[in-house]
């Protein structure tokens, strides 16, 4: 990915993220099930986290409210300063479009389209213009190691090399935050190794990256490591990563 400064150059004490007494609770028929209790949690600029805990401990549904993806039941969540609690539907999505890329397990892919393509999606929806987002899409294809495969469809490609896509795909827009849930968690080793020194580059740049994740081995290259236990955050510490 060429020459890249330390990752110190970009740290900052401003928060991207600010959650304050944050609750998530869904309705089941008469029951209140309760997933998330009381988050207290800021993410600064150029900071790489670390999310982790047991399965059920909130941890996807926690990634899901700071992407903008579900609406919290009580609390206040600020991102970049913006009182998302107050936002409306459309205004949430404006956030997810132009300041959120997101990276899934299962990639989330159009089977359709080619490797350009799914990366031109975000600036489509955008309303980039036709040369500004193929162009754009071809420099991240080069970015992520597919330049050569630029007009390969998914079935095409192998397991790490759609979630190179789909992690060029989040950088279409140029977003704030990248938000990925297990990414290496349906690739094997190697593959899972290429991606991971992806996202540490990225975060070398200067990108704040929030990764949920069960492997300790992943949370260590991160700078923080956020534990839950259900619902709360249980630990938050800080790593040599």
């Amino acid at each position: 990915m060429g020459t890249i400064p330390e990752s110190s150059e970009f740290q900052t004490d401003t928060p991207i993220l600010a959650m304050e007494g944050l609750c998530k609770s869904y309705q089941l028929g008469e029951v209140e099930l309760k997933v998330l209790r009381d988050i207290d949690l800021n993410i600064s600029k150029g900071e790489y986290a670390a999310i982790m805990g047991p399965s059920g401990c909130g941890k996807s549904t926690l990634l899901n409210l700071i992407g903008c993806l579900d609406r919290l039941s009580s609390g206040r969540y600020f991102f970049d300063g913006k009182d998302v609690s107050l936002l409306d539907d459309d205004q949430l999505s404006l956030i997810r479009g132009r300041h959120i890329g997101f990276v899934f397990q299962s990639f989330n892919l159009i089977d359709q389209f080619n490797v350009i393509e799914n990366i031109e999606m975000p600036m489509y929806y955008q309303g980039f213009s036709e040369h500004i987002s193929a162009e754009r899409a071809a420099k991240l294809a080069e970015m992520v190691g597919l330049g050569d495969r630029r007009e390969h469809r998914p079935y095409q490609l192998s397991g790490g090399q759609q979630q190179r896509v789909a992690i060029a795909r989040a950088l279409a827009n140029d977003p704030l935050v990248i938000l990925a849930d297990e990414p290496t968690g349906n690739l094997d080793s190697g593959s899972g190794k290429e991606i991971l020194n992806i996202l540490d580059d990225l975060h070398r740049q200067g990108k704040t990256i929030i990764v949920v994740t069960h492997d300790t081995e992943i949370a260590a290259r991160t700078q923080r490591i956020i534990h839950m236990l259900d619902g709360r955050i249980k630990q938050d510490s800080y790593t040599e990563g």
